[in-house]
C-alpha cells in the first residue's frame, strides 16, 4: 500500500471534450471546460487545478489556465463506456459496474399506467408530464402546483423521473414517500429507470421560487458488486460525501454526509481529512451540475469552479504525504453547449500525492471511468474485475 486514505472528488458534469462516440447523443461540440473558458476570456483563474495540470490534459488549454510546467501530478482523461451519461452511469462505472445496458428513458412522458399508479397512491393529481427543465417547469406551473397540491412530473434526456412539489404545500417527507413509491414501480423489466429525484422548491410566486438542498435521488440498487463493496468486504473503510449516498442506495458505504453545496461539500471533506481512516473518501460536488449547466450558465458554472479551486488549496494543503487525491467527473454538462441535457464529454483525471515519485506524468486517455476503481484498489491489493489499474504509475514505491 503506497497510500492510507484515498479521497476522490467528483466535479459533476465537468467534462473537457466530446467523447469519441458524442455523436451517438448529438453532442458533438461540447467542451464544458473549454467553452466556460471561453466564456471568460482569459479572467478564469483556476491555480490550484492548474498546477495539478487540468490544461496539460487537454489538447488545446483552457483559457486563462496555463499549461503548467511542470504538473505537480499527473494528468489524463478517462471516456465513458456506459449506455447513458448520467451521474448513476458515470459513478458506477467508476467503482467497476458500468451500465452496458441502455435504461429507460421517456421523451414523450411516462405511461398513463404509471401516472395513474402515482395518483392513487399519493391521492394527488399530476401534471406536465413530459421533458423540462427543472428551474422552467416550477415557473411556469409552481403557482399551479400551490393552489391545487398537485404532483409536477417531469424527466429529460437522461434516465429520469423528478417529482417537484412546493414544500409549503407538500411537506418533504410526504414528497420522499411517493418518489420512494414511484421507485418501485420503475426497477424493471419493462420499465427501467435510474434515478427518482425529489424536487422540492420554495418561494412565494413564478418569480422568486428556488429549489431547496432537500433534493433527495431514489437510485436504481446497483445491479452486482461495486468497487466500495470490494474494499469493505477487504475491512477498509469507505467514506461518502454528497449524493454519493443517493446514487449507490447506500451500498458499500460505511457513513455518508449530505451536502447542501459545494462548499458545505468542501467543508465535509476538511473534516473527514481530519479523521484516522484507512480507505476510501468518495465525494461528489452536484452544484456544477444542478446550478449551472443545465441552466446553461457559464458564467455561475466558471464562479463555482474558481470556488472550489480556492477550497482545493485548502486540501492540497493538509494532505499527509501517504493520501492520495484523485480528480474527475462523471459526465459533461456544458453550459455553452445547445439545449439543457448532460453532453457525453470525456472528463479530466487529475491525481496527487505529496509523495509522489513521479509527478508530471500523462495517464493518456483512459479507456473506462473503471480505470479509476481498479487503480483504488491495486493500492489497497484488492482484486478488481473492470478497468485497468495505473497504479504503478502514480504509486510512491
Amino acid at each position: 500500500m503506497s497510500y492510507k486514505r484515498v479521497f476522490v472528488i467528483v466535479m459533476d458534469s465537468v467534462g473537457t471534450g466530446a467523447a469519441h462516440d458524442a455523436a451517438k447523443f448529438d453532442d458533438v461540440g461540447s467542451d464544458t471546460l473549454g467553452h466556460v473558458g471561453e466564456y471568460y476570456k482569459g479572467a478564469l483563474k483556476l491555480p490550484n487545478l492548474g498546477k495539478l495540470g487540468i490544461s496539460n490534459l487537454r489538447d488545446t488549454p483552457i483559457e486563462g489556465v496555463p499549461v503548467a510546467d511542470p504538473a505537480i501530478g499527473d494528468y489524463g482523461k478517462m471516456e465513458e463506456i456506459s449506455a447513458g451519461k448520467d451521474s448513476m452511469d458515470g459513478h458506477w462505472e467508476m467503482m467497476g459496474l458500468p451500465v452496458t445496458k441502455p435504461l429507460s428513458t421517456f421523451p414523450n412522458g411516462f405511461p398513463q399506467e404509471i401516472v395513474d399508479k402515482l395518483e392513487k397512491f399519493s391521492g394527488r393529481k399530476v401534471i406536465v408530464n413530459k421533458p423540462y427543465s427543472g428551474t422552467e417547469v416550477i415557473h411556469d406551473y409552481g403557482e399551479r402546483q400551490m393552489k391545487t397540491g398537485e404532483l409536477i412530473l417531469y424527466t429529460s434526456g437522461d434516465s429520469v423521473m423528478q417529482i417537484a412539489a412546493h414544500e409549503d404545500v407538500i411537506p418533504v417527507e410526504e414528497l420522499y414517500k411517493i418518489c420512494e413509491y414511484a421507485r418501485t414501480l420503475v426497477n424493471g423489466p419493462e420499465y427501467t429507470v435510474g434515478r427518482i429525484i425529489a424536487r422540492p422548491y420554495v418561494g412565494p410566486d413564478k418569480d422568486h421560487f428556488t429549489r431547496t438542498a432537500n433534493r433527495h435521488d431514489f437510485s436504481l440498487k446497483p445491479i452486482g458488486e461495486t468497487d466500495m463493496d470490494r474494499l469493505r468486504e477487504a475491512g477498509y473503510d469507505v467514506i461518502g460525501v454528497g449524493k454519493i449516498n443517493d446514487i449507490f442506495s447506500g451500498q458499500g458505504i460505511d457513513k455518508g454526509y449530505h451536502n447542501e453545496s459545494n462548499m458545505d461539500g468542501m467543508d465535509h471533506v476538511d473534516e473527514v481529512m481530519k479523521q484516522d481512516f484507512t480507505g476510501f473518501c468518495f465525494t461528489n460536488l452536484v452544484d456544477f451540475d444542478a446550478m449551472y449547466g443545465h441552466r446553461r450558465n457559464p458564467k455561475g458554472f466558471g464562479q463555482a469552479l474558481m470556488d472550489f479551486d480556492k477550497r482545493l488549496g485548502t486540501v492540497l494543503d493538509e494532505m499527509k504525504p501517504d493520501d492520495l487525491l484523485m480528480i474527475t467527473a462523471d459526465h459533461g454538462n456544458d453550459p455553452g453547449f445547445k439545449g439543457t441535457d448532460h453532453t457525453r464529454e470525456n472528463v479530466p483525471l487529475l491525481v496527487y500525492s505529496p509523495s509522489m515519485n513521479k509527478p508530471n506524468q500523462s495517464l493518456g486517455l483512459r479507456k473506462t471511468f473503471s480505470d479509476l476503481g481498479a487503480t483504488i484498489l491495486e493500492n489497497f491489493n484488492v482484486k478488481s474485475v473492470k478497468g485497468t489499474s495505473f497504479y504503478k504509475e502514480i504509486s510512491n514505491d
